[in-house]
């Protein structure tokens, strides 16, 4: 929805739903889609964050019904696509996903097909006084990147596809923006690098040449249309795990002039002071399909797991004092979870400044982690979770 005063869209993302295929993600759409806009949004126009695999994309690309069906639900329902989620590619519901969720990554063929295959569907579903936004993957996962010719190379890739967006735009008069979502473990992990990448690599001279040639433009156009098309998805939750201080984060961005095409309403899992006796109740959360990403500080030490499991057998070897947050979506309404914290704050913290100063016309919550959420600490239904999250962000930009 059109939260008003300059504060852009805001709606869930429908990650959180059964959707490997495009046949699940609709029936998804219909039996979750109207009961959540009943609660939050009755009498005005509901905004959709779709979730399109790549399965999905070769169906509604290739399909002008199957678009045309899409259409004419969210229009009897008075509902619109203003953002896709088109960073899993793949399936991301029912088995493991863990690092798989990167792949294929931004240096292969099959992520910029995809991609381009979302913009179009993009442009074709999305009301036309939206600017949609494809959120994508934070190019490779970290251990991957071995030298500077992979970096070359998914650069490159990138290119083609704000290229094709560009084209697009010309084509069809719709802009599409393409958004990178920084990620624990990543190439792009925290705010300080995304913004090292971007200078280094996209707005550098060397960077808007190529982008120029590519796209066939004047490299006088090249930079402003790399900013007009490139920017990045800032999940608050992400960056919590990474212990940033989430208002210098977002002033970094800004001052780089790197657009937040979105704004993610996001929570983590924090434990201030870790112990011994938290073990068990933590390891509860370990039971997961998905990466949970772990920072564990103590004083002036930092350390980094690829899951919250590896984090919490390294303290009972050394059950020193620490805290520790860990990349598991907790809901954003949500101070306390059993006896843990979330990092709810810097939720509450970004959506102060973005109050006093719009950052981003596109907002989402995104807490996918239902389905793996431990089950006596779901207090209702998926729906009933999705409304009160939405409603606290609400109330939270009313101040």
């Amino acid at each position: 929805m059109d939260i008003g005063n300059g504060l852009g869209h805001l709606s869930y993302s429908t990650l959180v739903h059964p959707g490997d295929t495009w046949a699940e993600m609709r029936a998804s759409l219909e039996q979750h889609l109207p009961a959540v806009k009943e609660r939050v949004s009755p009498g005005s126009r509901f905004g959709v964050s779709l979730r399109i695999s790549a399965d999905s994309a070769r169906t509604l690309g290739a399909d002008e019904a199957q678009r045309a069906d899409l259409k004419d639900f969210l229009e009897s329902h008075d509902m619109y696509v203003y953002t896709v989620n088109a960073f899993p590619y793949g399936p991301f519901k029912g088995g493991s996903v863990m690092e798989r969720v990167y792949e294929p990554d931004w240096t292969t063929q099959d992520r910029v097909f995809y991609t381009n295959q979302v913009a179009d569907i993009l442009a074709d579903i999305s009301p036309t006084d939206v600017s949609p936004s494809i959120q994508t993957a934070p190019l490779a996962f970290k251990p991957k990147v071995t030298d500077e010719a992979y970096v070359a190379l998914f650069t490159t890739n990138l290119f083609r596809v704000v290229a094709h967006l560009v084209e697009v735009e010309a084509r069809t008069g719709r802009r599409v923006k393409l958004a990178l979502e920084p990620e624990p473990a990543c190439y792009l992990e925290s705010t300080k690098e995304t913004i090292a990448y971007f200078i280094h690599h996209v707005y550098a001279e060397t960077g808007v040449r190529e982008f120029a040639r590519i796209a066939a433009v004047p490299i006088s156009e090249a930079e402003g249309l790399l900013r007009r098309h490139l920017g990045v998805v800032f999940d608050i939750g992400h960056q919590s795990v990474g212990f940033e201080d989430i208002g210098d984060s977002l002033r970094g961005l800004v001052a780089a002039g790197i657009p937040i095409f979105k704004l993610q309403e996001a929570a983590a899992l924090w434990v201030e002071h870790l112990t011994t006796e938290q073990i068990p109740r933590l390891r509860e959360f370990t039971d997961t399909i998905y990466l949970s990403q772990t920072t564990m500080r103590r004083g002036g030490e930092v350390a980094k797991y690829l899951n919250l499991g590896e984090a919490l057998d390294d303290f009972e070897k050394d059950p020193r004092p620490a805290e520790i947050r860990t990349h598991f979506h907790v809901p954003v309404f949500l101070e306390e979870i059993g006896p843990f914290r979330t990092t709810r704050f810097a939720v509450q913290d970004a959506l102060r400044m973005h109050r006093e100063t719009p950052l981003s016309d596109h907002l989402e919550i995104e807490t996918y982690t239902w389905d793996v959420l431990p089950a006596h600490l779901k207090t209702g239904d998926i729906t009933d979770y999705v409304a009160r999250e939405i409603e606290f962000v609400q109330h939270e930009l009313v101040g």
